[in-house]
C-alpha cells in the first residue's frame, strides 16, 4: 500500500508564539556563548562554559545544572504555599491541615532528637522476639506493613490489555540498586560496598543493637544481597520489556516458588482472593528469593527483616539517622553537604500529599493561557514526527501505518489532573510522631493502590505531580504528560523566542512523543498493549539502526577508563535525537508560514539565526556541573546519558545543526554522513 501525505498526514494546530519582529533573547544571552570554543569544536562548552564557571557546585549539590534551578524555583514557590498554611487556621481534616501539620513534624527536629530511636523499638522487638514457628507471620507481617523482602508483588496494568490489571511478581530488590555494585571487585565498587556496611552497622547502633550484633547484621544483609545479585539482570538486560512478560497460573508460580506461603501472601497481606493468573518479571531473581527462602536461617532472616525495616523508617526518625544516610551518599555522590532540612521537609510533604500541594501550586503559578499553548505546539510537533514517520527509508509502508495509527492515539495530559486525588482518608495527627505518620501516609498509599484491584484501570491518573520539573510519556497509556512545573524558562517562556521555545519545550515534547517509538516503546500499539505491530524487517532494520546509535554513546570516555553505557540510555538517546528533529521540523513549519527563513541574515535574532537559538537553547538546557562520584553513579544508575552527550553525541546525526553553524569535515562535531545514525 503507498502512504500519502494527504490522506495520513496529521492536522497542525496554528500556534502563535510571539511576533518575528523584534524577538528578542529571553532564555539565553548572546554574553554568555564562549566564543573561544568554536561550535564545531565543541558546541555543549561553546554554548555552557561561561553558564559552568558562573555556577560552580556548592557543597549541596552533587551536580548542578538548569534542572536544579528549576527545582529551586520550585521549592521556593511550594515553601511560601506550604509555611503560608498554618497562618491560615486550617480545619483537622482538610487537606491544608494534613499539608501544615506533616511539614511541621518533619521540620521538628527538636521532638525527633528527643525520641531517637523510640518509634520503632516495639516492631525491632516483635521481630527480634519471632519463635521459629512464627518466622511465615513475620514474612507477612513484613510485607503487609513495611518491605518486600526476598519477593514483591503488586497489582498493575496488563502489558497486554492495558485496560484491566494484572498482578506481577518480582524478585527481590538490592539496597545498593546496581548489581554491579556488589559483583564487580574494582576500587570504586569496593569503596561503595564498604561505606553501604558502614551504613548498616551504624543504623543498627543507633537503633539500639550492640556493635557486635551490628556488626553480623551488616554482614548477613550484604552476604544475603550480593546473593541476590547474582542473579539479577544486567542494567541492559532490564530493557528488555517483553523478556519481563512471563504469565503463569497460580498452581505453576507455587510450583516453581515452592517456599512462599502464596495464599496467605495475597489474602492476609494484600486482601486479596488469590489470583489465578500471575506475570512474574524476573524469573531467575524470585527463583533465588525462593532459595534464601528456604536455606537461610532464622537468625539471617531476622537481620535482612531488621535492616529493611530500619531503613525505611530512618528517613523519619532523629537526625542521627538522617545524618549517617548522608555519610553514605557522600561516598556515592561525592556530595558534601545535606539538603537543608526546610527543602528535606518539603521533599517528604509532597512525597505524601503530592497533588494536594499541586493543586495550590496551580492555582498561583500555572495560567491557563500556557496550558492553551501547550496544546497548540504539541499538535505542531504530533504533525511533524507524522512527516517524518512518512518520509523514512527504512520503513515500509504497512508498518508506517501502524507508527501514525500510533501517533494519532497518543493522549496529551498538560498542567494538572482533570481531577484531583482524595485525602480525605488518609490521617496526619500532630499528636503522633512523625514516623507514625509517615507510616500511615505509606499505608494509605498501599490501600489506595490496592482498592485498584478488580475494576477498571483508570486513565486519568498521573505519575508525577504538577509542580514536578520533568514530563514523561507512559507506554500502556499511550500518553504524554507535561505537569505545569515544566513550562517555565528556559523551556517555555511566552516573552521568548520563537526559537528559543521551540528549542526548548519543543524539544521536550518531541523527545516525550519519540518515546512511544524507542527500543521499549515500539513494543506497544496505539492502546498501550504490548502487541508486535512490526514488519520483521522493519524489525531488524530498527535493531541495525538502534545498534548504531548505542555504538556512538559506548565509545564515549566519560571519565579515565569509564565509558558510558550506549545500551542503557538507548531510549533516551533515541528521544533526545528525535525530539531534536522533530522540534526543528515544526519549527522550521511554523516559521514558514511566517514567511521567515531561519538561517538567513535578515531573521537574526541578537546576532544568531533563529536556527542557530534553537539549538543553542536546547544545549542550555543541559547546562550543569558534575562531581566525579556522581558520573560514575550516574553511569551505572541513569537511563539518561550525561548532558554533555545529551547535546554533542546527539548533535553530530543531524545536518541541519552542521548547516546552522557551518560545521565542516575535520572539526569535532562533524560526522561523516556514511556514519550518521538517523532513526526517527
Amino acid at each position: 500500500m503507498k502512504l500519502t501525505s494527504t490522506l495520513f498526514l496529521l492536522a497542525a494546530g496554528t500556534v502563535a508564539l510571539g511576533a518575528q519582529a523584534n524577538e528578542h533573547l529571553k532564555s539565553l544571552s548572546a554574553n554568555g556563548i564562549t566564543k573561544e570554543i568554536p561550535a564545531g569544536t565543541d558546541f555543549y562548552h561553546h554554548v555552557n562554559k561561561k553558564w559552568q564557571d558562573a555556577n560552580p557546585l556548592t557543597d549541596e549539590y552533587s551536580r548542578y545544572g538548569q534542572f536544579n534551578i528549576l527545582s529551586d524555583s520550585s521549592n521556593n514557590r511550594v515553601r511560601r504555599i506550604v509555611t503560608g498554611l498554618a497562618a491560615t487556621n486550617p480545619q483537622p481534616g482538610t487537606n491544608a491541615y494534613k499539608i501544615a501539620a506533616l511539614y511541621e513534624a518533619s521540620m521538628d527536629s527538636v521532638r525527633r532528637n528527643q525520641l531517637g530511636a523510640k518509634p520503632i523499638q516495639a516492631d525491632l522487638k516483635k521481630i527480634e522476639s519471632a519463635k521459629p514457628e512464627e518466622m511465615t507471620d513475620l514474612f507477612l507481617w513484613m510485607h503487609k506493613f513495611y518491605g518486600s523482602p526476598l519477593i514483591g508483588g503488586g497489582p498493575s496494568e496488563d502489558l497486554a490489555n492495558s485496560q484491566v490489571l494484572s498482578m506481577y511478581v518480582e524478585g527481590p530488590g538490592l539496597g545498593l540498586g546496581d548489581r554491579d555494585y556488589y559483583l564487580k571487585n574494582d576500587k570504586r565498587n569496593n569503596e561503595v560496598r564498604n561505606a553501604y556496611q558502614k551504613l548498616i552497622t551504624k543504623m543498627m547502633t543507633l537503633a539500639g543493637y550492640k556493635k557486635s550484633d551490628a556488626n553480623r547484621i551488616a554482614k548477613n544483609v550484604l552476604k544475603i544481597e550480593t546473593l541476590i545479585a547474582d542473579s539479577t539482570w544486567t542494567r541492559e538486560e532490564s530493557r528488555n520489556i517483553p523478556a519481563m512478560y512471563n504469565v503463569r497460573s497460580i498452581d505453576q508460580v507455587k510450583e516453581m516458588l515452592p517456599h512462599f506461603p502464596w495464599d496467605r501472601f495475597f489474602i492476609e497481606t494484600m486482601g486479596i482472593d488469590t489470583p489465578e493468573k500471575i506475570i512474574v518479571t524476573t524469573i531467575n531473581t524470585a527463583k533465588q528469593g525462593d532459595n534464601l527462602m528456604a536455606s537461610l536461617t532464622d537468625r539471617e532472616k531476622k537481620d535482612l527483616y531488621l535492616w529493611e525495616y530500619v531503613s525505611q523508617a530512618a528517613p523519619f526518625l532523629s537526625d542521627d539517622f538522617t545524618n549517617a544516610s548522608f555519610e553514605f551518599n557522600k561516598v556515592l555522590s561525592g556530595v558534601k553537604q545535606q539538603r537543608p532540612r526546610w527543602k528535606r521537609a518539603l521533599g517528604v510533604t509532597e512525597g505524601f500529599l503530592g497533588e494536594a500541594v499541586g493543586e495550590l501550586y496551580v492555582n498561583q503559578y500555572f495560567p491557563e493561557s500556557s496550558k492553551e499553548y501547550m496544546k497548540g505546539l504539541v499538535e505542531n510537533l504530533r504533525t511533524a514526527l507524522g512527516k517524518h514517520i512518512l518520509h523514512l527509508p527504512w520503513m515500509s509502508d504497512d508498518t508506517k501505518l501502524q507508527a501514525l495509527k500510533k501517533l494519532n492515539a497518543i493522549t496529551v495530559k498538560i498542567g494538572y489532573p482533570d481531577k484531583w486525588k482524595d485525602y480525605s482518608e488518609l490521617e496526619i495527627d500532630p499528636a503522633l510522631t512523625y514516623y507514625e505518620n509517615a507510616h500511615n501516609a505509606k499505608m494509605w498509599a498501599v490501600k489506595q493502590s490496592l482498592a485498584k484491584w478488580g475494576k477498571p484501570v483508570d486513565r486519568s491518573e498521573w505519575g508525577m505531580t504538577p509542580q514536578t520539573i520533568n514530563a514523561y510519556y507512559n507506554p500502556v497509556y499511550n500518553e504524554i504528560v507535561f505537569p505545569a512545573g515544566i513550562l517555565q524558562a528556559p523551556f517555555y517562556d511566552p516573552e521568548s523566542s520563537d526559537a528559543e521555545n521551540y528549542g526548548g519545550i519543543g524539544v521536550v515534547i518531541g523527545h516525550e512523543l519519540t518515546h512511544g517509538f524507542d527500543d521499549q516503546g515500539c513494543n506497544f500499539d496505539a492502546d498501550g498493549n504490548m502487541v508486535n505491530w512490526w514488519k520483521p524487517e522493519d524489525a531488524e532494520a530498527f535493531k541495525t539502526l538502534t545498534q548504531g546509535l548505542v555504538d556512538q554513546f559506548s565509545e564515549i570516555e566519560v571519565l579515565p577508563g569509564l565509558h558510558a553505557n550506549g545500551q542503557y540510555t538507548l531510549g533516551e538517546n533515541i528521544a533526545d535525537q528525535g525530539g531534536l528533529r522533530i522540534a526543528m521540523t515544526a519549527f522550521k513549519d511554523s516559521q514558514d508560514k511566517k514567511g521567515v527563513d531561519i538561517n538567513s541574515e535578515e531573521a537574526k535574532i541578537e546576532g544568531f539565526s533563529p536556527a542557530q537559538v534553537f539549538y543553542m537553547n536546547f544545549a542550555n538546557l543541559w547546562a550543569q556541573n558534575t562531581r566525579p562520584e556522581e558520573i560514575r553513579s550516574l553511569t551505572t544508575s541513569d537511563v539518561h546519558s550525561l548532558g554533555e552527550n545529551r547535546v554533542n553525541v546527539s548533535l553530530r546525526n543531524i545536518e541541519p545543526f552542521f548547516e546552522a553553524f557551518g560545521v565542516k569535515e575535520g572539526q569535532p562535531m562533524f560526522r561523516p554522513a556514511s556514519e550518521r545514525v538517523i532513526i526517527w
